[in-house]
């Protein structure tokens, strides 16, 4: 009796609880896969602005020039003005 119980619980295991685990190693492999594809657009992405950002640091210095040449006229008309109204 308990050996014909062993083999029920076998069958019960392979017809069973097997499919029902390949089942969810599929879906955990499809949702590993849909990320690892995600990643590689997002380093693919990173890539392609880490190339577009080479000139960053020459356009940082130009806009400190700029700036630096606008608050200097701006002082001067501040001063101007300071002459006309006082």
């Amino acid at each position: 009796m308990s050996l014909m119980l062993w083999w029920i619980g076998n069958i019960v295991l392979l017809v069973v609880v097997v499919p029902v685990l390949v089942a969810l190693l599929n879906r955990v492999l499809a949702a590993l896969e849909r990320i690892r594809a995600a990643s590689d657009d997002i380093l693919a992405g990173g890539g392609a602005l880490a190339a577009e950002l080479d000139g960053v640091p020459e356009t940082l210095a130009e806009t400190g020039a700029t700036v630096e040449a606008v608050s200097q006229g701006a002082v001067r008309y501040a001063g101007s003005v300071g002459k006309l109204l006082g």
